[in-house]
C-alpha cells in the first residue's frame, strides 16, 4: 500500500529536501504541500492523507496546533513531527497533540522513513537522544527508590481490552464481565484515550505486546 503524505514546512528548499528523501521510496508519495500549520489543516480536510508529516515552527499555526487540529477533524490521519530542536519538552508536547513521533531534521535522511512506516504501523518513534533520555529518567528514578507503575490501565481495563483483542463484541463482553454495555464501552474509550490509540487493531497489538494474548 502507498502511504499518502501531507508535508508542511514553510521553507521551499526544506520541504524539496524532505520530499526528495519520502518519494525514494516506493511505498511514499507526497501527494500536498503547505507552507504553514493553517493551510496544512485546510490540505488535510481536503486531501484526506495517511499521514502529515508537519514541521514544528510554522507561521500562523505551529506544527502542534495543526496536528491537534488535523486529529481533531480526522482522527485516521496520523501527523508527525519535523524539528530543528532536539528538545525533549517539544517532543512531549507532539505527543500531547497526538503526533506519532518527532524527527530532527537534521536526522531527516536517516529517521524519517522510519518513523512514517512507523506511524503508519500505529507505533511511536523515538529519535536516539530523546530515547536516551527516557531510559535516564527510568533508571535515575529507580535509583531515588520511586515505585514505578507497571501498567497505565486497571486490572478491569486490562480484562476489557483482552477480551476485545479475542474478538469478542461489546455485548459478550458485557455478558462475560456481568457489567453493563455502557461501562464496557466507557471503559473502552477510556483505554484508547490512555494509551492513544485509535481502534482494534492497535488495541491487539498493545494486548500481544503486554502478554495479554498469545501472537
Amino acid at each position: 500500500m502507498t502511504v499518502r503524505i501531507l508535508l508542511a514546512d514553510d521553507h521551499g528548499l526544506v520541504r524539496g529536501g524532505i520530499r526528495r528523501i519520502l518519494e525514494a521510496e516506493p511505498d511514499l508519495t507526497v501527494i500536498a504541500e503547505a507552507a504553514d500549520g493553517a493551510e496544512a489543516v485546510e490540505l488535510a480536510r481536503a486531501v484526506s492523507p495517511d499521514l502529515a508529516v508537519l514541521d514544528i515552527s510554522m507561521p500562523r499555526m505551529t506544527g502542534l496546533q495543526a496536528a491537534r487540529e488535523i486529529s481533531r477533524r480526522n482522527s485516521s490521519v496520523r501527523t508527525l513531527m519535523l524539528s530543528m530542536h532536539d528538545n525533549e519538552q517539544y517532543f512531549f508536547s507532539a505527543l500531547q497533540a497526538g503526533a506519532c513521533g518527532y524527527v530532527l531534521k537534521s536526522a531527516a535522511d536517516e529517521d524519517l522513513v522510519a518513523a512514517c512506516r512507523a506511524a503508519m504501523c500505529g507505533e511511536s518513534f523515538l529519535y536516539a537522544g530523546v530515547a536516551s533520555t527516557l531510559v535516564r529518567d527510568f533508571l535515575d528514578r529507580m535509583r531515588r527508590g520511586e515505585r514505578m507503575p507497571r501498567t497505565v490501565l486497571t486490572a478491569r481495563e486490562e480484562e476489557v481490552v483482552k477480551l476485545i483483542a479475542e474478538g469478542h463484541s461489546s455485548k459478550e463482553i458485557a455478558a462475560t464481565l456481568v457489567i453493563s454495555h455502557k461501562t464496557v464501552e466507557r471503559h473502552r474509550a477510556n483505554v484508547l484515550a490512555k494509551l492513544g490509540m485509535r481502534d482494534r487493531t492497535e488495541l491487539t497489538r498493545y494486548a500481544i505486546r503486554a502478554g495479554l494474548i498469545e501472537p
